[in-house]
């Protein structure tokens, strides 16, 4: 049996601390590794704990989420981090996608949703909505690339353009009649090639390579 997915759970407040933990409890491949109440204990336990996931409100005290964030990234860019709010704030969720979050989840969201939510980002998937996705891109966009990134094979590409699209390992994987393992290995790969910490770094570069189209994303 695989190990469970070890998530920290950052919030200022206690009820909600307790009440997701609480909400974790029950799922045999999810396991709270621990809690943290401001920024800079989130960092702290990241450190310690490294955990695979990290459930993020963004209005905390000490250190603010987006802060907390990148420098969690900073040290363990493996880290899958979900923004976890319960504000229509979205300059700052931009802001914590643009640090390098890869999920977003509102604090009213189901627990199947939140169960789902981090599973995909354990496995290094985005976890966004459609219309949060394109406004991330829109505002990247503009933003001038990194250096050249070494050249994607043609099935990389193939990979590259679900991905930007939104697909899962899975889907991908269903989609070109591959196993989804080695979906997971391109994957990988193309983060690489490009230089990418993440799915949405990866998708930009399909923006503006013009491997797809900002209306497919």
């Amino acid at each position: 049996m695989e190990e469970p997915i070890r998530v920290l759970v950052v919030d200022d407040h206690f009820v909600v601390r307790k009440g997701v933990s609480a909400l974790l409890a029950d799922a045999e491949d999810i396991a709270v590794a621990g809690e943290a109440a401001d920024g800079r204990e989130a960092v702290e336990k990241a450190r310690q704990l490294q955990p695979r996931v990290i459930l993020m409100d963004l209005k905390l005290p000490e250190l603010d989420g987006v802060e907390a964030i990148r420098r969690i990234l900073a040290e363990r860019p493996e880290t899958g981090i979900i923004v976890l709010t319960a504000y229509g704030l979205e300059a700052q969720v931009l802001a914590a996608i643009e640090a390098g979050a890869i999920g977003y989840l509102a604090k009213t969201a189901e627990r199947e949703e939140l169960l789902a939510a981090i599973r995909r980002v354990a496995r290094g998937e985005l976890c966004l909505p459609t219309r949060l996705t394109r406004q991330v891109l829109t505002h990247l966009q503009s933003q001038s690339p990194g250096g050249s990134p070494e050249t994607l094979t043609e099935r990389e590409e193939e990979v590259l353009r679900l991905l930007a699209r939104g697909r899962s390992n899975r889907r991908i994987a269903e989609e070109l009649g591959v196993a989804e393992i080695t979906v997971r290995t391109h994957v990988s790969h193309i983060l690489g090639k490009l230089d990418a910490t993440n799915r949405v770094q990866a998708a930009l570069y399909a923006l503006r390579s013009g491997l797809v189209a900002l209306e497919d994303v």
